[in-house]
């Protein structure tokens, strides 16, 4: 088996810059511009083909707010048949609190546009329900394996990808390890994931971005706890190794991610993994835990991570914290 270790994180030595002052900037941003986003601001101007690709959370919370729980563009179409050169369809996994709807705007319409058939999910939340992403790990996990046995019988496909924000990169590593789902899954890509968890002060700080989010009660997120570093979860999970054979893992994560805490601890260590830093390809990229999935340079490297064999170097772009790029 090739290895592919891209441990992007700074050479041994050298000062890193460290993230002053951005929890601050991320919690002004999040009550002073998320307000707006009922108003449509933030999404990029439509694309002469294809769909527009908005690098913007506030496209994702603006969808959220007029068509919730609705899948993104480009995602859900079950008549679509995987082409040759993109022969696996691509699953999107949102990650604690949010769903398919806030979280994919920019992803889905982004590979619909490539080539991809492409699906999207909500998970570990009750239906109709503006969170997701709370509920037991392990169900959300058996979800999951459902949905991909349903899009693998729907396009044909041996396997699928899958694409994971915060818990969403996380989760789909139970799904690997314990149900069956390394015979269905060539890759898997983590943007921000909570590989080895982190602080519940992070995970419940994640709730003021989101519309409503101060009402939402912590306690009744199982996921949280799951989530914090050192949960039986999160130990059973990591022991043994971090990967399985035979799937191909690429991490990205922000330096600036203040909410899977120590930035460092989303990364994996095995056969097969590239863990990428955002901040070492792009001085530029401020994105945090939030603006990851609407981030350039980040989905630049998701598509990189899906199609190797054609990778480029992202074109390095200002990317805020929350809003994206």
């Amino acid at each position: 088996m090739s290895t592919r270790h891209g441990r992007a994180r700074g050479s041994r030595g050298k000062r890193r810059p460290r993230p002053l002052g951005l929890r601050s900037l991320t919690a002004l941003l999040a009550t002073a511009v998320l307000p707006l986003v009922a108003l449509g601001l933030g999404a990029a101007p439509a694309q002469a083909t294809g769909y527009p690709v908005p690098y913007s959370f506030a496209a994702g919370i603006s969808a959220e707010l007029l068509n919730p729980g609705s899948a993104p563009p480009g995602a859900n179409n079950w008549s679509c048949r995987p082409s040759a050169a993109h022969p696996r369809p691509v699953v999107l996994v949102h990650g604690t609190f949010g769903d398919l709807t806030d979280s994919w705007q920019a992803l889905s319409p982004l590979l619909a546009d490539q080539g991809y058939c492409v699906f999207a999910l909500n998970y570990g939340g009750s239906p109709g329900n503006l969170f997701q992403g709370y509920g037991d790990i392990p169900t959300s996990a058996a979800q999951l394996a459902a949905f991909v046995d349903q899009v693998l019988a729907a396009t044909g496909a041996a396997q699928a990808d899958i694409v994971g924000h915060s818990q969403g990169g996380m989760m789909p590593r139970y799904y690997l390890k314990n149900l069956g789902g390394a015979a269905k899954v060539h890759t898997l890509v983590g943007l921000a994931p909570s590989n080895h968890g982190t602080n519940l002060d992070g995970l419940t700080g994640l709730l003021a971005a989101f519309p409503g989010g101060s009402s939402f009660v912590g306690s009744l997120c199982a996921a949280c706890g799951q989530q914090t570093a050192g949960s039986p979860f999160i130990t059973a999970l990591n022991s043994g190794g971090d990967t399985v054979p035979g799937i191909h893992y690429t991490v990205i994560e922000t330096r600036y991610d203040e909410v899977v805490t120590p930035y460092s601890s989303a990364f994996l260590s095995g056969a097969d993994v590239t863990d990428i830093t955002l901040q070492d390809q792009c001085g530029l990229d401020l994105a945090d835990h939030l603006a990851v999935i609407y981030d350039p340079v980040a989905l630049h490297d998701v598509l990189n991570a899906l199609d190797p064999a054609h990778a480029s170097p992202p074109l390095c772009v200002p990317v805020l914290p929350v809003l994206g790029g």
